[in-house]
């Protein structure tokens, strides 16, 4: 498939699950097991072909971004547990030169994070220019896991006269400002959210405990996050209303079907990429000239 086509091909897959703005978002709008026009069982092979298509692509405007250095690309994900995030970011990024990619996962904040603003640690691992910047989960984890555990909230020392009614509010305001920063600055973000249904959880949490490969994948914190689904269900919404901008999109990714997902993931990275125009530098006549004098050198 020839490159135009298939950047074409990419916003085509991509765009129905881009959301720009959050006011009339509704997470219920959007199936988990959606597969558009794909059909799971008949169409799952030419899903995998297009993925691997994808790949190659994307490798190809990797090494564009890395030597034309000036753009950075951040791409943050965000889902419950067993969603596949670390299996898209595998797959989609396979093909990726691992010098211009970083991946950073951000579990439970250390005693340092905690002494430091909450944007603090993830500021630290920003893409340097040329680079796609990766981040298993990130700094919504502050509007998401905190909201619905308080006492994760209490662990970070603030004054008390600064977590008020508004404190979520604030917090939005802060991530659309800050994104708003990084776009700026040359930065490109791109957040996904892989939208799991429940009754998918529940399948991939009893496929990890009954099968002894996969036991060291399952936490018992897993299923006790389970009880809180209907209030993560509500913070996600939410927190995708307040901070999808035209500049930082969200992709709200049906996650049922992993071979999905990963072609959909693939296709918002192509499409992103491919909005840079991004191109080798040009050479200019005196590098023209050194080229030239090293070719008769070598001869």
């Amino acid at each position: 498939m020839k490159t135009k086509k298939l950047i074409k091909r990419a916003r085509d897959v991509s765009q129905p699950f881009c959301v720009t703005k959050g006011k009339d978002f509704r997470l219920k709008d959007v199936d988990p097991n959606d597969t558009l026009e794909f059909t799971k069982e008949a169409d799952k092979p030419r899903a995998k072909e297009a993925l691997a298509l994808g790949v190659a692509a994307l490798a190809e405007l990797q090494d564009k971004l890395y030597a034309q250095d000036r753009w950075a690309v951040l791409l943050l994900f965000q889902a419950m547990d067993a969603a596949g995030k670390d299996g898209a970011i595998k797959h989609v990024m396979s093909g990726v030169n691992p010098q211009g990619c970083q991946v950073f996962s951000f579990k439970s904040p250390t005693s340092d994070d905690l002494d430091h603003d909450y944007l603090w640690r993830c500021m630290k691992c920003l893409p340097n220019r040329g680079h796609i910047g990766i981040f298993n989960r990130s700094y919504y984890e502050e509007v998401l896991a905190v909201r619905v555990h308080p006492e994760f909230l209490k662990k970070q020392k603030l004054p008390e006269k600064l977590v008020g009614k508004k404190i979520w509010e604030d917090r939005f305001e802060d991530i659309r400002n800050f994104e708003k920063y990084l776009t700026r600055n040359g930065i490109v973000i791109r957040k996904f959210f892989l939208h799991l249904s429940k009754k998918e959880q529940k399948r991939r949490f009893l496929d990890r405990i009954e099968n002894p490969a996969k036991n060291w994948k399952f936490s018992a914190n897993d299923a006790a996050e389970r009880d809180y689904w209907d209030d993560y269900m509500e913070a996600y919404e939410e927190t995708i209303q307040e901070t999808a901008t035209k500049d930082a999109p969200w992709y709200v990714v049906p996650a049922d079907n992993k071979w999905f997902t990963r072609v959909v993931v693939a296709a918002a990275v192509i499409d992103a990429l491919a909005e840079l125009k991004l191109a080798y530098p040009e050479v200019g006549e005196k590098k023209l000239k050194e080229l030239t004098a090293a070719k008769e050198k070598l001869k």
